[in-house]
């Protein structure tokens, strides 16, 4: 039988500043890739010379530090996980934990269908929504539509719960083809709560299938909750990806995520890091390839700021691998880790903090 997890924190002061690393370096990446999204490589470079993006960028509108949908959802979820984690203090997610996060996701739902917390309205159609009406929601720099996943969009729209019981392996109700990256980008704060690698893969996956029905949708979402738990314990990012890997041989049709995860090790241990290279991992607009190729940059830049602008400088989702690329490296160095010009720009950084501040009060050692 196996031990029972035991987070070794070294002290609450690191672990909360690992906590507010995670969704600080997030919203960093996710800010950094944003004005480039939808850019090819060549594009990119044209405007932005030989070297690609080197910082932050406006976006088409003149704004600079903006962030996307990417860390919207992430804070959501941050904001649910506490909540659910205040009803049930120090146990496993359940029906009950997951509800609260779906309420959550229908909270960012209401910031993307209106203009501003007072004219709002939060829940399906149906009108069965009765969850908190405080918190992030009223926060009016929220209401802004960036570029939000289709598959996020309509699975919210049904009243979808989890069932702690369910086998992994056939695809969920929600979108059963969909595997594109929405799940896996806002699914970071799964791992910051204490919870053993396992639990967070568990709740993050079976979270996941809210949208996004596809295996390696939901698995994919899994295996970055789970690096983050054990980034969070002080694990190498190699070794976290490692232990991610042998909780996704556990399950079936694992195969896409697992060789996903595996080319990015490999092309990592190459060196000679590049944009060319990186874009042997795919663009990252589905799951997999969103959760390679910000791993990829992680393990191969031992900069966290040359580790950020290659996790963001090619042709694809630049936004959500920015993202994934910043939520494992601000897990493993904390905030302090962190570029501290880029983040004192990015939009929400108050917000941010204190979200991530507020769950690790709940969850935190004492």
């Amino acid at each position: 039988m196996n031990e029972p997890w035991r987070p070794s924190w070294e002290s609450t002061a690191v672990y909360r500043a690992r906590v507010r690393g995670c969704l600080l370096g997030g919203a960093v990446g996710d800010a950094l890739g944003y004005p480039v999204e939808f850019s090819a490589l060549d594009g990119i470079r044209a405007a932005h010379g030989a070297r690609g993006v080197t910082g932050l960028v406006p976006t088409t509108t003149g704004a600079v530090g903006l962030i996307s949908d990417d860390t919207q959802m992430t804070l959501f979820t941050a904001e649910g996980i506490r909540q659910a984690h205040e009803q049930q203090p120090g146990k496993r997610l359940g029906v009950d934990g997951f509800r609260l996060i779906r309420w959550a996701y229908e909270r960012w739902l209401a910031t993307q269908d209106y203009r501003s917390p007072q004219v709002a309205e939060i829940g399906p159609a149906n009108g069965s929504y009765t969850g908190p009406r405080d918190g992030l929601v009223n926060e009016a720099w929220l209401y802004a539509r960036r570029a939000p996943g289709n598959a996020c969009m309509s699975g919210l729209g049904l009243d979808f719960v989890p069932d702690p019981a369910a086998a992994f392996g056939p695809p969920g109700p929600i979108n059963p083809d969909s595997k594109g990256c929405g799940a896996v980008m806002r699914s970071a704060p799964f791992g910051l709560t204490g919870a053993g690698p396992e639990d967070a893969f568990d709740a993050a996956a079976r979270c996941a299938q809210m949208t996004h029905g596809h295996p390696t949708g939901y698995y994919a979402a899994g295996a970055l909750a789970a690096i983050v738990a054990c980034l969070l314990d002080g694990e190498s990012v190699e070794g976290a990806v490692l232990r991610s890997l042998r909780l996704l041989a556990r399950h079936p049709h694992h195969e896409e995520t697992t060789a996903a995860l595996h080319q990015a090790l490999d092309l990592a241990a190459q060196g000679s890091p590049s944009a060319e290279r990186l874009q042997q991992l795919g663009a990252g607009w589905v799951a997999e390839e969103a959760l390679a190729v910000g791993v990829y940059a992680a393990l191969v830049e031992d900069d966290v700021e040359r580790a950020l602008l290659l996790s963001v400088n090619h042709s694809g989702d630049s936004d959500s691998t920015g993202s994934i690329c910043g939520n494992i490296l601000g897990a493993r160095h904390g905030d302090h880790g962190l570029p501290h010009a880029w983040v004192q720009r990015v939009e929400g950084r108050a917000t941010i903090a204190a979200v991530a501040d507020d769950l690790a009060a709940v969850c935190g050692p004492r």
